[in-house]
């Protein structure tokens, strides 16, 4: 069933009829005659002006309202639906810790009916729902790699909705991999990456889009700011959610024939235990080692190599710890009533995405170049430098 929404829509109109309003009264205004004779009755007459322009002082104050009502929409974000008296089901995948963990419980708390997909069903993240949420979350078993679980899934939502369908289906679900530069990765590396973010999220999506169709209902895919804009050591993880956007838009094209809204989160660095365990480190940055080929071992050097693992370390330290941002862009485009195709939650998110669109690829490479800066340098580099100097 469709969501009531509330929310006048027109507030949102007013700043355009302003605008309006100052470029035909401003004389250094690129405006044909006939354009400023066609438009100027209709804003006199919306507005109640005058032959001169002027607004009588009710007018004013009932602009000035409608202003300070567009700014508090504006900060709050865009009118979100009202709480539906039926039923109202959603189900994510990756609940065992971060962004899906917190979702799972905030939406719990909202009164919402919650399907929390686990890596581990018997692991602490799954403990941790069970006892802090109410009898209405239901915690499943749910490997995205594993076709099995995702159709067993399926079978104990679809028989839990039945003919109310489901309204969210968020694609959380994904691994990081361990950063390091794209030669140096192993093949293995980077398809656990597809595996994981991106085939799994297709899956998922593919099995309970009938479910969606029922409802009209919301499909969110958790993709990351490395999948709209390149950046240096995520050669892997940036290509599966650059494959997860493009999967995004596709759908949203595809799938609006059928009602169902299609969104893409971009979201910056946040703190959200994806970078994996000290022990998936180490198993990691073995791999690595052992299939680097020895002349690509000998250009880039002992100390660049253990450099990545510092790198690894330190990637907490600059993610944000409050999730509130992505939380946020999640819970709009799940109850907006026209929630956005893309959205970039985080500090720095939308910058760079901003300036790899708009200027010289070879600006944004700078760029990012100083932004991200590697600190040690490989020491065929290093050799080379100095011979020059």
């Amino acid at each position: 069933p469709a969501m009531r929404c509330s929310g006048p829509f027109w507030i949102f109109l007013v700043p355009v009829l302003l605008c309006i309003i100052y470029l035909i009264n401003t004389p250094a205004a690129h405006w044909s005659t006939r354009i400023r004779e066609k438009l100027c009755p209709v804003v006199k007459m919306l507005f109640h002006m005058d032959e001169c322009g002027h607004v009588s002082k009710l007018k004013k104050s009932l602009q000035l309202w409608t202003l300070s009502s567009y700014f508090c929409l504006y900060l709050h974000g865009f009118p979100m639906c009202d709480r539906p008296t039926f039923q109202v089901f959603f189900m994510f995948s990756g609940s065992d810790t971060g962004i899906g963990h917190a979702l799972a419980k905030h939406l719990d708390s909202l009164g919402f009916v919650v399907f929390a997909g686990v890596l581990h069903k018997d692991g602490p993240g799954a403990a941790e729902l069970r006892r802090s949420c109410s009898q209405r979350l239901c915690v499943l078993q749910l490997d995205i790699t594993n076709s099995t679980q995702v159709k067993e899934a399926y079978l104990t939502v679809s028989e839990k909705v039945q003919n109310a369908g489901l309204w969210g289906v968020v694609n959380n679900a994904g691994i990081l991999g361990f950063p390091a530069d794209g030669e140096l990765l192993p093949m293995s590396t980077y398809r656990h990456c597809m595996e994981v973010n991106f085939f799994g999220a297709v899956e998922v999506s593919k099995t309970f889009l009938p479910l969606l169709r029922k409802s009209q209902g919301r499909l969110v895919n958790m993709s990351s700011m490395a999948g709209g804009i390149p950046l240096p050591r995520y050669a892997a993880y940036g290509a599966s959610k650059a494959a997860l956007s493009m999967f995004s838009g596709v759908m949203r094209q595809e799938l609006s024939k059928w009602g169902i809204k299609v969104m893409a989160i971009h979201p910056s660095g946040f703190r959200t235990g994806i970078e994996g365990t000290a022990e998936q480190w180490d198993r990691q940055e073995k791999e690595l080692m052992e299939n680097l080929p020895a002349d690509t071992r000998q250009a880039y050097g002992e100390e660049y190599l253990l450099g990545l693992r510092n790198y690894l370390l330190h990637l907490p330290s600059h993610c944000a710890p409050d999730l509130s941002p992505v939380l946020g862009s999640v819970l709009h485009a799940l109850l907006a009533r026209r929630p956005q195709g893309l959205y970039t939650p985080g500090k720095g998110a939308y910058a760079p995405l901003c300036i790899f669109c708009c200027f010289p690829l070879w600006f944004y490479d700078f760029f990012i170049s100083k932004v991200l800066s590697a600190g040690s340098v490989p020491r065929q580099l290093r050799a080379s430098g100095d011979e020059a100097t």
